[in-house]
């Protein structure tokens, strides 16, 4: 599987809990995919209810049993995509109080374009899926930059294998509907309209993920810099600096602030200084915010 997979993570995972818990705006979103996908999961508790307040199983109960267990994060670059989906599986498993697996795609089930070639390795990935997940165990698949694998068929470009890539990606979506939940697939994507439309429509929910406005900035500089003398109103004025007014028109990103300004702030003040606000605007002032994804 080494060929398919960047990385295989068992959760509940210690490392990814504490990591969950400095994610700004994780609790909303999670809210809503661990409700859809609870409903996915519950089907018999769903009837049960029906018939108790009903005295019948609705029509709505089929509707959503005819959900696919697929979840689409969208938005640009930087915005915590990617750590947002590894959190909400190992969150959801913490909840249900079940064990399950995260699998990673790699980039290289695109394959050397050979005949049938990507095909095959999404239909493996798919099977491997398939084999983690289990009674006590909920398997995810996460797919980033999915509009790499999964482009619109729509267009006049795309390679004949290509398509037939993405054709089986459909069919191998429409086959875990049958697995009840146990098996669910994240996608991830900057670029959700290059994304085929038979996929957008399947997503049970399409998340759609924003650069930060100003309060959340300022709770990732206060969770950020914690034990380190700033005041509150140098939070405010951090926050301010990274907004998309001061920058002409883009703002900072998640990553931009928790992997760029932060870190080439902290290598300034080491090891004769303490870090301080003063050097937090000097880097900010030298850091531009990464550019948006059209």
């Amino acid at each position: 599987m080494a060929d398919i997979f960047d990385k295989i993570t068992e959760l509940p995972n210690s490392k990814i809990k504490e990591n969950t818990e400095s994610l700004v705006g994780f609790e909303a979103k999670f809210d809503r995919i661990y409700g859809n996908l609870k409903l996915i999961l519950s089907s018999e508790e769903l009837k049960n209810w029906s018939n108790k307040f009903y005295k019948k199983e609705l029509p709505i109960i089929k509707h959503i049993e005819d959900r696919y267990p697929l979840i689409i994060l969208s938005g640009d670059v930087g915005t915590g995509k990617t750590i947002s989906a590894i959190s909400f599986a190992d969150r959801m498993l913490r909840e249900l109080d079940k064990e399950g697996f995260f699998l990673k795609l790699s980039t290289r089930v695109r394959g050397e374009g050979l005949h049938g070639e990507m095909g095959n390795l999404v239909n493996d990935a798919f099977d491997e899926l398939k084999k983690q997940a289990g009674k006590r165990r909920i398997a995810f698949l996460f797919i980033d930059e999915a509009d790499a694998i999964a482009t619109t068929r729509s267009t006049s470009q795309m390679h004949q294998e290509e398509k037939a890539a993405v054709n089986t990606l459909i069919q191998k979506i429409d086959e875990i509907r049958e697995m009840k939940g146990r098996a669910v697939v994240f996608m991830s994507t900057n670029r959700l309209h290059f994304l085929d439309e038979a996929l957008v429509r399947r997503a049970a929910v399409i998340l759609e993920y924003n650069r930060p406005d100003f309060d959340e900035r300022r709770e990732l500089f206060t969770k950020s810099l914690e034990g380190v003398k700033i005041t509150e109103k140098e939070l405010d004025e951090l926050s301010q600096l990274t907004s998309d007014e001061q920058n002409n028109g883009v703002g900072y990103s998640f990553s931009d602030i928790r992997l760029r300004i932060l870190p080439e702030a902290v290598a300034s003040a080491f090891p004769d200084r303490p870090l301080s606000y003063e050097i937090l605007c000097e880097t900010i002032a030298k850091v531009k915010p990464s550019p948006k994804i059209k």
